[in-house]
């Protein structure tokens, strides 16, 4: 009888080895899974102004870490346009009379997380930080969405067009 018994015993004790590996296994995966989506992923912020809790965080963003220097109203810096005596160049307003509306929303999502010189023309000088270690990739796409809500339809049109074709659609 006891013969019988070792057979079945290894082969749970086999079983059970072999559902801890593969626990082991899943967990592994899914932190590198996690690793990979917060610190070495493409941009995964998403931008919906329709979105009314995105845009509610991303007003509440917005004004902590972004309204001192681009404007409450979205206003940017006075002469945006003309270097500063220090041959920087002033924060852009982001609302329609601004250029914000012009670029695709992943180049918005990058210069908001790596900061403007790898997406501004060589020489163009700016004081704005990266914000990727501050704020998170869902922080980056609420500034963003709150930012867009504010452009009349028209601009919000134009933008989806933009996007749409930057897609590659």
């Amino acid at each position: 009888m006891s013969a019988r018994r070792r057979p079945v015993a290894r082969a749970q004790r086999g079983a059970a080895s072999s559902a801890w590996w593969l626990l082991a296994v899943a967990a592994v995966a899914g932190l590198a899974a996690f690793g990979w989506s917060r610190f070495g992923s493409p941009v995964i912020a998403r931008i919906d102004p329709d979105d009314a809790r995105l845009v509610a965080l991303g007003k509440e963003v917005y004004g902590a870490h972004c309204a001192s220097c681009h404007g409450v109203k979205l206003e940017g810096q006075a002469d945006w346009r003309s270097r500063l005596p220090s041959g920087r160049m002033p924060a852009p307003p982001h609302d329609a009379s601004g250029h914000t509306w012009h670029h695709p929303g992943e180049v918005l999502i990058g210069i908001v997380k790596e900061g403007v010189q790898k997406y501004a023309p060589a020489g163009y000088q700016s004081d704005m930080p990266a914000y990727g270690a501050v704020l998170s990739d869902e922080e980056i796409g609420a500034v963003l969405s709150y930012i867009k809500s504010t452009w009349p339809a028209d601009v919000r049109r134009r933008h989806d067009e933009l996007e749409r074709l930057a897609r590659g659609g």
